[in-house]
């Protein structure tokens, strides 16, 4: 996940652990560059849009609300705003060569990667959705210039897969 702060320009990218019930960064990143992460664990709060935190052993509640891609977070008296930035999500401007997902799934299997050479009509990876598994395969022959998500990785309809140059 990618995402940026209110007005600030730099790019934060996240992993996090679940467990318990329980919302944890593992490891972070500023700009491409590895930062430690906060000690700040996250859960819910019983109630719509009201969540549990504990920072450094201090327990506080946060307001959360998502409109599109922002998510509005209400904490200690201040209202932060945090964008979700989604690796070839559907706000990304879509190439020519780009291979768009047709409807909301999860990647089961990716069978290509960045720099392989593909034939019109090859299997790129498969999506399941409803419960079905769909062959995604390549609109033309090219070159894989980018792979957007990872096997197990959650899309929504119109994001961008695959992108495909001559």
């Amino acid at each position: 996940m990618e995402w940026s702060v209110s007005d600030d320009n730099s790019r934060y990218k996240v992993t996090l652990e679940e467990g318990e019930g329980e919302v944890r960064a593992s490891s972070m990143t500023k700009d491409g560059s590895e930062i430690p992460p906060p000690r700040v664990v996250v859960s819910d709060a019983g109630k719509l849009g009201r969540l549990l935190v504990e920072s450094d052993g201090n327990h506080g509640f946060a307001h959360v609300v998502r409109f599109g891609d922002e998510w509005w977070v209400h904490i200690d008296g201040r209202t932060h705003v945090l964008k979700f930035h989604e690796q070839g999500g559907s706000g990304s401007a879509a190439s020519e060569g780009s291979l768009a997902a047709p409807m909301p799934g999860t990647i089961l299997e990716l069978m290509v990667k960045e720099g392989q050479r593909v034939r019109e009509g090859q299997p790129l990876m498969v999506l399941e959705a409803m419960k079905m598994e769909h062959r995604i395969l390549a609109p033309r022959a090219g070159e894989v210039t980018k792979v957007n998500y990872e096997q197990g990785d959650r899309v929504d309809m119109g994001s961008v897969l695959v992108e495909i140059s001559e």
